[in-house]
């Protein structure tokens, strides 16, 4: 991953920014904090066992030096001429981890009922929009669902999106798996729509698109067919489609879809994101 968490990571986010400009491209800054998944400090809202390591929890001091971070951030995405920003609220990092009741157990006014859970993320939103302004882009990637029995469900992620959404937010990307994670139960956020089969988060992104209303809606994982895709925009269930491993397997997927490509050849195989690669070599696809 890139950093933007010192200014000395300014000038070569320029350099990338300048290259997708010069192409006519658009490019978000998506700001991040991994919390308990940290490697040097393990640490997010609650004491919780990590990989095998007891991770602890973030002082009151800390968790507004982290909201204060997120500002500082944003600033330097505009410092570096990115488009916009995206704030990262899901797959189990530090935003996640406060929403979730699995993950955040404390007893002050970050943990507990679902508005305070939820006021970490509120208050960097707060944050990054007085950095970059009111005519910036700042957009939120959240879970629909944590896939746990007793994290952040559909229920909560649909109160919390409606809430951020009449703070200005220009877009939301609905995706899914925070801590906790049960591979059994992702399919209850699947649709039964059988042209929406591959979007893995059809179902629960229907329910979140009645509370988002004209709020632009994203909706990313599993998507690679054009059919797919279509389907999604024309029967309004999100006006933007997100990908990321197909990108990885073909940068100029969009240039072939558009020429009559019926789907991406990724395979799902994940090897790109594996243990083994991710975060240890260049990010490239691996089924050759």
């Amino acid at each position: 991953m890139a950093g933007i968490g010192n200014d000395y990571h300014v000038p070569k986010l320029r350099t990338l920014v300048r290259e997708v400009h010069k192409n006519d491209g658009k490019i978000a800054a998506q700001l991040n904090y991994g919390g308990l998944h940290n490697l040097v400090d393990k640490a997010g809202p609650s004491m919780y066992m990590m990989r095998g390591t007891k991770a602890r929890a973030l002082s009151t001091e800390e968790i507004h030096d982290i909201i204060e971070a997120f500002g500082e951030a944003a600033e330097r995405a505009m410092a570096a001429g990115f488009d916009g920003v995206q704030i990262h609220g899901a797959h189990g990092y530090l935003l996640s981890q406060f929403l979730s009741r699995l993950a955040n157990r404390r007893t002050d006014k970050w943990g507990g009922n679902l508005e305070n859970r939820a006021r970490l993320l509120f208050k960097v939103y707060d944050a990054v929009r007085a950095r970059v302004g009111s005519n910036v882009p700042v957009l939120l990637k959240i879970n629909c669902d944590d896939f746990s029995r007793t994290g952040f469900t559909i229920k909560d992620s649909t109160e919390v999106a409606k809430a951020i959404c009449k703070r200005g937010l220009q877009a939301i990307e609905v995706s899914g798996g925070g801590i906790g994670r049960q591979e059994d139960l992702r399919a209850r956020a699947c649709s039964l729509d059988r042209e929406l089969y591959e979007a893995s988060f059809a179902g629960h992104a229907i329910k979140m698109r009645k509370v988002t209303q004209s709020t632009p809606m994203a909706l990313v994982n599993g998507l690679r067919s054009r059919a797919c895709m279509e389907a999604i925009i024309d029967k309004d269930v999100a006006d933007l489609i997100s990908m990321s491993r197909p990108f990885i397997r073909e940068p100029d997927l969009v240039k072939r879809l558009k020429a009559g490509r019926e789907a991406s050849t990724c395979t799902s195989c994940s090897l790109c994101i594996s243990k083994e690669v991710f975060g240890k070599m260049m990010l490239r696809c691996h089924l050759e």
